[in-house]
């Protein structure tokens, strides 16, 4: 995997879907361009799935990215909330397939993690990391267009993680996997 490419981000929903592309120039990330798709007026499911669906490709479409990180579906109390939440991702998901993206899916607990050390950390939290990391004045200030930077950083991090590259299953996996990394 080349380590000069464009990640989108996506956190998907039906009423906000935000979006994040980060660039990857000699393993420094820098964010390319972030959005959000507001459908809150429109009543009509399917045609909400229909906007996800066409932003998404115009978004690909324009910045060519490589790879799709999305946040995965979360168990939640609300049956219906997951079930519109499953489709506004499996909508992103086909737009990204059309176009034969590679697609990588990252559990909320675990973006947060990748970004502020704790999987508990709030969106705010998120935001205020990341706006240091960026070193920015100002930063998108929509939950749902932070967190899909997040998403994409979230990725960044893990594909350039040699340990989570290797998915050993034990230690002295870890070391014949890594001989030049471990002393004996």
């Amino acid at each position: 995997m080349s380590n000069d490419r464009i990640i989108m981000g996506i956190d998907p929903g039906t009423n906000l879907m935000g979006y994040g592309l980060i660039r990857v120039v000699n393993k420094k990330p820098e964010i390319l361009v972030s959005g959000v798709l507001d459908l809150k007026k429109i009543t009509d499911p399917y045609i909400k799935l229909q906007k996800i669906f066409q932003r998404t490709l115009q978004v690909i479409d324009e910045y060519k990215p490589d790879e799709l990180a999305i946040e995965s579906q979360f168990f939640g109390k609300n049956v219906q909330s997951m079930l519109k939440l499953g489709r506004a991702q499996g909508v992103a998901i086909a737009a990204a397939l059309q176009r034969n993206i590679p697609i990588f899916e990252y559990a909320p607990k675990k973006i947060k993690l990748a970004i502020t050390g704790t999987g508990t950390a709030s969106k705010e939290q998120l935001a205020v990391i990341l706006q240091r990391y960026f070193k920015m004045k100002e930063f998108p200030q929509n939950p749902d267009e932070s967190d899909a930077i997040a998403i994409a950083m979230c990725h960044f991090f893990q594909s350039n993680n040699p340990i989570a590259k290797g998915k050993s299953s034990s230690w002295s996996d870890f070391v014949k996997k890594n001989p030049g990394r471990v002393k004996s």
